[in-house]
């Protein structure tokens, strides 16, 4: 890991590694459009499987991912990869029990191309064995633990990052920036386990202590916690100098608030990005002021791909902020853009293992969140991470990069 360091205030995002920089592609415009494909229209149909919460504490990031990939599919004529593209959406649920009959019938009923979305870890896990054996790639918008198998991994692409890296980034930054223990807390899930392991890892590594009496994170049950207040008096207790957590959907809505409101409200608060992405800043309102979190995508990122993408957004969603779910399904369907492009103008049949094996080749993405590209072992992006405060923004608060860190995913 590289080290981190301050500079100004962010506006613009600098270039990822010596050798990441290349010529980018324009941010607006079809892939299929530069493929150099001139097969005649064609009634046939992209069908893409969408598999997302609908509900519950998840709902708000299932609302966002399909929101980023409808809005690059319909600013591109409606198509992906030069064909009519239509989006199958059915409710992830709360994990496996909802996610896998789910998805078995997006692959097997609607014989997808590809099915994306997926916020549970235990969805992931759950789904991936039937894609695998239906050679189908799953395109991911989420953190996600690792896979050892490689069948599995050779068949799943995640847009957003591994789970522990928001915690790795974060670590040698806090030991560096804070003078005594840090308590760790996250929910006890699969996402909460790798977030914090990230963290915790990083952060001892750098010569960190942690403030919880076990020297263990404490993990708060999920979905079922709602009143964390009796676990944030307790760190005021602790001897703690601050507080690193993953919490997201509204538990991060509810964590922030309480702690405001807790003994421990003069404890600087650090976390990962969706502690306070979205509209879970909007619901926190003043008592997400001064947290600072870490993560790869702050709508405020000046680059020409960011730019075009808000205000494409901004028009269909004047109420809030797009998130790094928004981002990561946008950057799915341009994916797949190209992608499906490549396999018709190599003449080969249309097949959900084509498109995997053409994800393999679309090489460096120009994202709004910074040129990036898919690793090709993990198949998870090589990014640039971000420090962010939230800070005043007229009448609203935004998060605001102010310092880069490292590029992870390598």
């Amino acid at each position: 890991m590289t080290t981190s360091r301050r500079t100004r205030p962010l506006r613009a995002p600098m270039a990822l590694a010596a050798g990441l920089l290349l010529v980018l592609s324009a941010c607006s415009g079809s892939a299929a459009d530069k493929s150099g494909n001139k097969a005649p229209a064609s009634d046939a149909v992209a069908k893409i499987g969408l598999l997302t919460p609908s509900s519950g504490p998840y709902a708000a990031v299932g609302e966002d991912t399909r929101a980023g990939l409808e809005l690059y599919r319909d600013t591109h004529d409606g198509k992906l990869g030069g064909l009519k593209a239509e989006v199958i959406v059915r409710d992830e649920g709360a994990g496996p029990p909802t996610a896998v009959p789910a998805a078995t019938e997006l692959v097997k009923q609607h014989q997808v191309l590809a099915v994306t979305g997926v916020v549970s870890g235990g969805s992931v896990a759950g789904i991936l064995p039937l894609l695998a054996d239906n050679n189908t790639a799953l395109m991911g918008v989420a953190g996600r633990p690792e896979f050892p198998d490689p069948k599995l991994t050779a068949h799943v692409w995640s847009f957003n990052t591994q789970s522990y890296e928001a915690g790795a980034a974060a670590g040698p930054w806090v030991k560096e920036h804070v003078t005594g223990p840090v308590y760790a807390i996250g929910p006890d899930y699969q996402g909460g386990w790798d977030q914090l392991k990230g963290f915790t890892e990083s952060f001892t590594k750098a010569g960190g202590t942690l403030a919880n009496p076990d020297g263990k994170t404490t993990f708060t049950p999920f979905p079922a916690t709602q009143n964390f207040l009796p676990y944030l008096n307790k760190i005021a207790q602790s001897g703690a100098k601050a507080i690193y957590s993953f919490y997201a959907g509204t538990a991060a809505v509810d964590f922030v608030k309480q702690y405001k409101q807790s003994d421990a409200a003069n404890l600087p608060l650090y976390g990962s990005g969706p502690l306070t992405e979205g509209r879970q800043l909007d619901a926190q309102g003043d008592a997400a002021a001064n947290i600072t979190t870490f993560a790869t995508y702050g709508a405020d990122l000046d680059n020409p791909a960011n730019r075009a993408f808000v205000a494409a957004w901004q028009q269909r969603h004047p109420d809030r902020s797009p998130t790094i779910y928004a981002v990561a399904a946008w950057d799915i369907a341009r994916s797949l853009d190209t992608a499906i492009a490549a396999v018709r103008g190599s003449g080969k049949p249309l097949t959900p293992e084509a498109v995997n094996t053409a994800l393999g080749s679309v090489g460096q993405i120009d994202s709004p969140r910074g040129v990036m590209q898919l690793n090709p072992v993990t198949h998870s992006p090589v990014q640039q991470w971000y420090r962010f405060e939230v800070r005043a923004d007229g009448p609203k608060r935004a998060n605001v990069a102010v310092e880069q860190l490292a590029v992870l995913g390598g």
